[in-house]
């Protein structure tokens, strides 16, 4: 087990033949209100999520906690209102206009020293609100976390252990398929929750929870099965990873 860094949890919902979005990678909105309400509650628990810039894309916005028992909850604990929020791109091509920028929650960005720059350059062409009365706030992130490998990709494991010195120690994952695969390989990953939910999306170019050039069947991640739920036509898997790289 890695040591020092949050404790992860991969929360997605995909059709019952494995795809978390269709051919065109539209926003996955095949799950019910049940899975819905099970996403906010994994949310709640959580100290921050962190998510793709593909995912942000997709879907424009991010889930907030809105369930007044899941509020109180972490008010009661002394949580903020909302987790934390992190996007993790290389580039940080990112849609300024996007609704994310103007939810009401903390938005970090982690990236590269050239994603930096990027978004960095973009920020300061942007129009601020006291001088465009239709824009209710600047898109901005708070903070911008830098952690690079030496190949110039982004250091997850870094990244996390930052992440715990700050006190964060449950981590959302909520995908995108790109980064679930490297998080596995990096054994980052400590448990999942996938809903199987009842239709069949196809085509080889649809995403799947685990992306990337996959894994040797005696490579292979082993998954340990906790809990099955099912809720109308839907199935609730909640998985721990048997074991992790150190």
């Amino acid at each position: 087990m890695v040591q020092h860094r949050p404790h992860t949890t991969v929360v997605l919902a995909m059709s019952a033949d494995g795809k978390i979005a269709d051919f065109r990678r539209s926003p996955a909105r095949f799950g019910s209100k049940a899975d819905k309400a099970h996403l906010e509650t994994q949310i709640a628990a959580s100290d921050a999520v962190l998510f793709g810039a593909g995912t942000l894309r997709a879907y424009g916005t991010t889930l907030t906690v809105s369930h007044p028992t899941l509020l109180q909850h972490r008010l009661q604990e002394g949580k903020s209102a909302q987790p934390l929020h992190i996007v993790i791109t290389h580039s940080a091509n990112l849609n300024p206009e996007l609704h994310f920028f103007q939810q009401p929650i903390q938005r970090w960005l982690l990236t590269t020293t050239a994603g930096k720059l990027f978004w960095k350059r973009r920020e300061d062409q942007l129009p601020q609100p006291e001088t465009t009365p239709t824009l209710k706030c600047a898109a901005k992130f708070e903070q911008i976390l830098v952690f690079e490998t030496p190949t110039g990709k982004i250091d997850i494991l870094a990244a996390l252990k930052h992440l715990a010195y700050l006190h964060i120690t449950r981590l959302a994952i909520l995908g995108g398929g790109e980064l679930v695969a490297s998080m596995l390989e990096l054994g980052l990953i400590d448990e999942l929750w996938l809903t199987v939910c009842p239709l069949i999306l196809g085509g080889a170019s649809a995403p799947t929870p685990v992306q990337g050039e996959g894994f040797l069947a005696n490579l292979a991640p082993h998954l340990q099965l906790l809990e099955v739920r099912q809720v109308d036509q839907e199935v609730f898997l909640h998985y721990k990873l048997q074991q992790t790289v150190d």
